[in-house]
């Protein structure tokens, strides 16, 4: 069983979306984890070529990786106005 992590970087001013797996098992160079360019849904489905943009290997775990809570919307991020209702 492996991880799948989605995370952005800004790199040269511009942000960018990456998803990383990291795998129960090293491969043939001693790397578990493999970095790529995020795809889209559409991507996903039409099995489009991944962008590899780099890889690595864990170097501590306490044994389990938990999956984030998505966050809702925060009524306070809605746009403000005057009106009185």
């Amino acid at each position: 069983m492996s991880s799948l992590v989605n995370f952005s970087m800004k790199i040269n001013g511009e942000w960018k979306n990456f998803t990383a797996s990291i795998e129960d098992k090293t491969n043939e160079w001693g790397k578990n984890v493999i970095i790529w360019e995020a795809q889209t849904k559409e991507e996903r489905e039409a099995k489009a070529k991944k962008t590899f943009a780099g890889g690595g290997q864990v170097v501590w775990t306490d044994g389990t990786i938990t999956k984030a809570e998505k966050v809702q919307e925060n009524a306070s991020k809605a746009p403000q106005n005057d009106l009185p209702f």
